[in-house]
């Protein structure tokens, strides 16, 4: 499994217990969504390895307690600590309209009604209390909040997210 055909799911944040589970942390909108998981796969040394998962509870602010296939004791799990997980993007429902996954529009051209291209997407800094698009034109970046109303269009097809930032936002980022 390559990481190009996954999305990134979280990390495994610490111990929980002394029998070898995790907690990992769950970077998703709805951790709920992830409750019937067979397996994950951990980066380790920059390979996905695949673990299979034999129990998973859901605690709270998007952590789950989880037992790994194999990881018997506290040594192992302490070798998977601050890994990051991924799930192959496959299994993920495709969405429509101007729903999208953060690492779906990463790549994508971002049109501004007023100021047209303004770059593109970098990433989605997903801040618990206000969500912001990165995009860089050129060498500057441009930081806009995720805002209810903000996402116009989202054209899979060209690659583009058309959006209406807030007056006077690209202009201060870009001196326009």
């Amino acid at each position: 499994m390559n990481k190009q055909d996954c999305f990134h799911l979280g990390h495994v944040a610490k111990l929980y217990g002394y029998k070898g589970e995790v907690s990992l942390f769950l970077d998703v909108t709805n951790p709920e969504d992830y409750t019937s998981l067979d397996a994950i796969f951990v980066d380790i040394d920059n390979n996905l390895t695949p673990f299979f998962i034999d129990s998973l509870k859901l605690k709270n602010k998007g952590f789950a307690a989880v037992k790994l296939e194999g990881v018997t004791d506290e040594n192992a799990a302490k070798l998977l600590l601050r890994k990051d997980i991924y799930l192959p993007a496959q299994i993920l429902p495709e969405l429509k309209g101007i729903n999208f996954y953060d690492h779906e529009i990463v790549g994508f051209t971002v049109i501004d009604e007023k100021n047209g291209n303004i770059g593109i997407v970098e990433q989605v800094i997903d801040l618990k209390v206000n969500p912001l698009l990165q995009i860089m034109k050129d060498e500057k970046e441009i930081l806009v909040p995720l805002l209810k109303g903000l996402v116009k269009k989202v054209d899979r097809s060209k690659k583009e997210l058309h959006i209406s930032a807030p007056e006077g936002l690209v202009e201060m980022y870009l001196d326009l």
